[in-house]
């Protein structure tokens, strides 16, 4: 149902950390991610021992609390079609995550954004990762635009 805007993601399938979005709103999103046990980044950190560097989860919480509902307002706002071959990239501005567990191969995370606002461009979101327990993996808030970039100039 939510899953059309994942077409507007500015992503390859190699750095798409978004799986599902089981729900999108002018307020918050959730999605979903399981991570692949053969990731390029398992490889080294650590060899023998892989774990998730924060970066990444930084990037999950950052690619379905932000850009997802990021993509979502802009598009509403503008009321572009969703077919439309609009080139919308996300500019990341700041962030603020705590991180509480270790994320490991194969596992299903989970992540939730409420928005605290959105005004000229801007959203600001404070979003959480859960894992498969429901227990809290990373939070904090996150900060970005969106931008509608023309590649044919």
């Amino acid at each position: 149902m939510n899953n059309h805007i994942l077409n507007h993601l500015p992503y390859k399938s190699s750095f798409r950390f978004v799986d599902n979005i089981s729900l999108l709103n002018e307020n918050e999103v959730k999605g979903e991610y399981t991570l692949k046990q053969d990731s390029f980044f398992y490889e080294d950190h650590f060899a023998g021992n892989p774990v998730t560097p924060g970066v990444i989860i930084t990037e999950i919480m950052a690619q379905i609390g932000l850009v997802v509902l990021g993509i979502f307002l802009i598009l509403k706002e503008t009321d572009l079609n969703f077919n439309d071959d609009d080139s919308l990239f996300p500019l990341l501005t700041s962030t603020d995550v705590s991180f509480f567990k270790m994320v490991l191969p194969g596992q299903k995370v989970t992540v939730v954004s409420k928005k605290q606002y959105f005004r000229f461009g801007k959203l600001k979101c404070y979003v959480e990762m859960t894992d498969s327990g429901n227990e809290i993996v990373a939070s904090g808030m996150f900060s970005g635009i969106i931008k509608n970039i023309d590649l044919k100039k």
